[in-house]
């Protein structure tokens, strides 16, 4: 038998590393934990967190090596993730979109996997609200018209908006304008902080309503309770 047909059946007789799976179960009157983990190489592990839509998911990772992260996959997802972690950050708050198992999954990125380095974690993961569902049909706690200009020399017009809160007066609204594009405005604690444009970016306010520019064109009026809701 040959080198090469001792390796390729060696290879064969590897089994495939499988991903370590945790349900999550909050101690009774309880929607906060904190769990202590480990892994190595390419051997992820998922936490399962059941769910309803409309509740809030907040995630923060404390790994002892710089290259672990976690991702957010929603139920039903075949590896599409919500919230990617190594372009994200290791902090995520964001509403449940489908009532069901949450997967937060933890890994080291390739480099580090093909190394086979470890990493411990400490993980809190909390559940909040419940009471601010989603519009049917769509990932929106609310949807609305609003008053905006996307395009130069246009007059002010309307806007089919829609908000994701994830509490505490957080939250991203999503624009269709007019021309057919798109823009998502980002607020924490009830104040517009920025948009998915390299644009400059400033607010003003006129009563309970967020007047946003955005370059030297955009235009967009958002009300408070649009934003916060209520």
């Amino acid at each position: 038998m040959t080198f090469r047909m001792i390796a390729a059946l060696l290879l064969l007789a590897t089994p495939a590393l499988a991903q370590d799976k945790q349900r999550v179960q909050f101690a009774k009157g309880s929607s906060n934990i904190t769990l202590k983990g480990s892994i190595k190489g390419d051997n992820d592990r998922d936490y399962l967190v059941s769910a309803r839509a409309g509740q809030v998911l907040t995630v923060m990772l404390k790994p002892s090596n710089a290259s672990t992260y976690f991702n957010i996959l929603p139920p039903g997802s075949t590896g599409e993730a919500s919230f990617i972690g190594s372009s994200e950050g290791n902090r995520a708050s964001q509403p449940i979109s489908a009532t069901g198992d949450t997967v937060i999954r933890v890994y080291l990125m390739r480099n580090a996997a093909r190394r086979g380095e470890s990493s411990s974690y400490t993980l809190d993961i909390g559940i909040a609200g419940g009471s601010d569902a989603l519009v049917a049909g769509t990932p929106y706690n609310a949807t609305a018209t609003i008053r905006c200009v996307a395009e130069p020399d246009k007059p002010m017009t309307g806007c089919q908006a829609g908000v994701k809160r994830s509490g505490g007066g957080n939250a991203s609204v999503h624009v269709a304008t007019p021309d057919g594009g798109s823009r998502v405005i980002n607020f924490r604690a009830g104040v517009g902080v920025g948009s998915d444009a390299r644009a400059a970016f400033a607010v003003t306010r006129r009563g309970d309503v967020s007047v946003v520019r955005i370059g030297t064109v955009e235009v967009y009026e958002i009300p408070d309770a649009f934003v916060r809701g209520g």
